[in-house]
């Protein structure tokens, strides 16, 4: 049965994002660059999965990407219709026209999708690719998290779990650093 990750850069005080969305502020490294595309090349939109020389890569553990209508506006509007076009891409969004795109758009909600997503018989997972909002309205769904800790500090933006409090135990079970200041920290539902 397939497990749903949540893999999602964030500050040290808790923002995937800036108030207006800005992500400009996460560093980057050539040892990081390679770590993301030796060990997470499924996660990355495709046109990093190009600039990371992995474009044709086949996937390895996730085939299926979950956003929220926030999470893919970017790409739209930047031109991409399909930011992961190896995965299967599933939008949540009550807004957007389904035969605008081809990626799978949906207004069910988000933890019926999820839970469908997850009880597939494919040897394959599920990736959460955000944002805090649908991470938190989901949460319960999540089996693991791969955290990418960026060392600054922001402030206010959005935060990596928008939800009321209700405390869930996770174990840690790697921690990679690199030279940009990274830690990349997963772990797996108690």
């Amino acid at each position: 049965m397939p497990q749903l990750t949540y893999y999602i850069g964030v500050t040290l005080d808790g923002f995937i994002a800036g108030p207006r969305d800005e992500v400009d502020f996460f560093g980057l490294s050539d040892d990081f660059l390679s770590f993301l595309a030796d060990e997470h090349a499924d996660l990355q939109p495709g046109h990093l999965r190009a600039a990371l020389g992995v474009a044709d890569a086949p996937v390895k553990r996730h085939d299926t990407v979950v956003m929220g209508r926030r999470t893919y506006d970017p790409a739209l509007d930047a031109g991409i219709a399909d930011p992961y076009p190896h995965l299967r891409t599933v939008v949540l969004s009550g807004s957007l026209p389904a035969a605008e795109a081809p990626v799978e758009i949906t207004a069910e909600p988000p933890l019926e999708v999820v839970r469908r997503l997850k009880a597939t018989d494919s040897p394959y997972d599920v990736y959460l690719a955000g944002g805090g909002r649908l991470a938190g309205a989901v949460s319960a769904e999540i089996d693991r998290l791969v955290v990418k800790k960026y060392p600054v500090v922001a402030g206010s933006g959005i935060r990596m779990l928008e939800r009321p409090f209700a405390p869930e135990a996770f174990r840690l079970e790697d921690v990679r650093t690199f030279e940009n200041g990274c830690a990349v920290l997963e772990y797996a539902r108690q």
